[in-house]
């Protein structure tokens, strides 16, 4: 095997095992978790607790076990909102030849940008019934705008290419040199930034159970745990240790598996 063979390779792997170890958790976990959970003493040690307890005296393992699926779903379902309503009005505006066609597409969601992420959270905490499915449509909205200007930009820069102008020329539809020419062109940059999107989704969801519009603050989920038990850190930090490494790996193996698949100079 070729050095540039074992390199892609060892991404690869790095990226799945990143990857993969989380969700395992997140979507296994809660199986090896005993019915009774008993409490103990908050940000302490000892043999029934190899990692310690949390900030109410839980098992900080079984908070593990527990935690990574509501907000590994949420997250993950968030971004992918973000970018299905994004992408679309995204191309939209850069293939677009009428300039008050994009400024109409692209003006309410500067509006939309120029609200605090945190403060949006609140006005939905204010006016709508806190739940899982209010936190998936606050995060996208939050999302949205930089993931349509994000998107638009890279595919400004297609749109402008001879190759469209020929497409047009053969008789090709907008939406097919939006998709298949366009669309296809900006994947490297969507992948680059789904990795930051999702970062931000997942503290986004542990800021919105922190306003108590979607998990409970007590809740076992590893966003909450890493807010919660950092009163402890120098105590017990293997509360807030262990889910941060966990999002972390969550994100960076991500992003291994996406630009490892994307780049180009190995094809």
């Amino acid at each position: 095997m070729s050095a540039p063979k074992r390199y892609r390779v060892a991404r690869y792997g790095t990226g799945i095992a990143l990857l993969g170890i989380p969700l395992l958790l997140a979507l296994a976990g809660p199986w090896f978790v005993p019915d009774e959970l008993t409490r103990g003493i908050p940000f302490a040690g000892g043999t029934d607790h190899p990692l310690g307890t949390d900030f109410v005296g839980r098992d900080v393992w079984h908070q593990v076990l527990l935690g990574g699926r509501s907000v590994v779903l949420i997250a993950l379902t968030a971004t992918a909102l973000s970018y299905l309503a994004g992408i679309p009005v995204a191309l939209a505006a850069a293939t677009t030849r009428r300039r008050l066609v994009d400024e109409a597409l692209m003006r309410p969601l500067d509006l939309l940008l120029a609200v605090p992420s945190l403060l949006l959270l609140i006005l939905v905490a204010g006016i709508a019934r806190a739940g899982t499915a209010m936190v998936i449509v606050a995060v996208a909205l939050v999302n949205l705008p930089d993931v349509v200007r994000v998107v638009r930009a890279a595919a400004l820069e297609v749109a402008g290419r001879p190759a469209v102008e020929a497409l047009r020329l053969q008789g090709e539809t907008r939406g097919y040199i939006a998709v298949r020419y366009v669309g296809r062109s900006v994947l490297r940059t969507l992948a680059a930034d789904l990795g930051i999107r999702l970062t931000a989704a997942l503290y986004l969801v542990a800021s919105a159970s922190f306003l108590g519009i979607g998990v409970a603050p007590d809740a076992a989920d590893w966003a909450v745990m890493v807010d919660r038990n950092r009163a402890g850190l120098f105590l017990q930090p293997w509360g807030v240790v262990v889910p941060a490494l966990l999002i972390v790996a969550l994100t960076v193996g991500l992003n291994l598996i996406f630009d490892q698949a994307t780049d180009r100079r190995h094809r």
